[in-house]
C-alpha cells in the first residue's frame, strides 16, 4: 500500500536516535523531524560546520541533538559512532541509515579506488553501524532501524550507484526476516529523485526532503516493509519488476547515456584542441 498520511503522529519522546548524513538533506530533515516528536537525536557526517549548524537548529527550536563528525568510508568512524551514543546515552532505539553519495561516471572510466570508497559510504557504512548498534537493541528487545535506499534500488538505472542501492535493499528485506521476533524492528525508504544537492542536476520539481522525513519518522512506531517515497514512483517499481523489457525500451527512449556523452566530451576536446594547433600554424 503506497505511504499516506492517514495515521496519526506518534511521539518519539526519550528515544535516542542515530542519523547518518545528516549534515543536509534527507539526513537532516530527518534529524529535526525525529527531534521535532521528542527524540533524543545524534546527527553524524563528514561536513563539520554544516553538522554543527543542523544541531544549533534543532536547540534552537527546543529539540535535543549531538554531533558526531564522521566518515562512513572510515570502518573506525563507524564503530565510534555507536561506542559514543551508547556511552552517553546508554542505549540506541532508532538508527536511520541515510548516509550516501551519488554516482554517473561510466563503469569503465571509473577509478578503482572511487568505486571501492562509493560502496563502503553507501553500503557497508549501512551494514556495520547497523552491526554495532543491534547487540544493545536485542538486549534491550526494543528498536527501529530504517535504512534510507532508493527508487535506484528498485530500478536499474546506473551500474555503480544502483549496485549499492540494490544491496542495502537486500540487506534490509533480509536483516527484517532474521530480527523478527526480536522486538527490533527494520523498514526500508526507497525515495525517488528528491530536492536536495545531489539531484541538482535534475531539471524538474521534485518533493522536499521533508516528505521523506516524515515517513522515517512514521516508521519508527509503525515499520513496514518498505516504502517508496513519492507514491507514485511505485508504479516505475511495479514496470521494472513485471515488464522489464518494457523498462528497456523506456529507459532507452529517455535518450540519455552518460557514456554517450563522455564520448562526445572527449571527441569535442580532441576537436577543439585540433584546431587549435591548425590555428597556431
Amino acid at each position: 500500500m503506497p505511504y499516506g498520511t492517514e495515521r496519526a503522529e506518534a511521539t518519539l519522546t526519550d528515544e535516542v536516535a542515530i542519523v547518518t548524513g545528516a549534515s543536509s538533506g534527507i539526513g537532516a530533515a530527518t534529524a529535526r523531524e525525529l527531534a521535532r516528536r521528542g527524540a533524543t537525536v545524534v546527527l553524524a557526517a563528514r561536513r563539520v560546520g554544516l553538522l554543527d549548524a543542523q544541531v544549533e537548529s534543532i536547540k534552537r527550536a527546543g529539540g535535543q541533538a549531538t554531533a558526531i563528525p564522521a566518515d562512513m568510508a572510515d570502518a573506525s568512524d563507524v564503530t565510534m559512532i555507536a561506542e559514543r551514543t551508547l556511552a552517553s546515552f546508554g542505549r540506541v532505539d532508532v538508527l536511520v541509515n541515510n548516509a550516501g553519495v551519488f554516482w554517473s561516471r561510466p563503469l569503465a572510466s571509473s577509478p578503482p579506488d572511487q568505486i571501492t570508497s562509493l560502496a563502503q559510504v553507501n553500503l557497508l557504512g549501512a551494514m556495520l553501524l547497523t552491526r554495532a548498534v543491534l547487540p544493545s537493541m536485542m538486549q534491550c528487545r526494543h528498536g527501529a532501524i530504517i535504512t534510507v535506499g532508493s527508487l535506484s534500488g528498485r530500478v536499474a538505472m546506473e551500474p555503480l550507484y544502483s549496485a549499492t542501492k540494490y544491496g542495502l535493499r537486500g540487506f534490509s528485506l533480509a536483516l527484517r526476516r532474521q530480527l523478527a521476533g526480536t522486538g527490533v524492528s527494520v523498514s526500508l525508504v526507497s525515495p525517488g529523485n528528491i530536492n536536495t544537492d545531489m539531484t541538482r542536476h535534475v531539471a524538474a520539481r521534485m518533493p522536499e526532503p521533508s516528505l521523506v522525513a516524515t515517513a522515517i519518522a512514521d516508521l519508527v512506531r509503525h515499520p513496514r516493509r518498505e516504502v517508496i517515497v513519492p507514491s507514485r514512483h511505485y508504479a516505475i517499481a511495479w514496470l521494472e519488476q513485471m515488464l522489464p523489457t518494457l523498462a528497456d525500451l523506456v529507459h532507452r527512449q529517455r535518450g540519455w547515456s552518460p557514456v554517450r556523452e563522455e564520448e562526445t566530451a572527449t571527441w569535442m576536446s580532441l576537436l577543439q584542441a585540433a584546431m587549435a594547433c591548425l590555428a597556431a600554424t
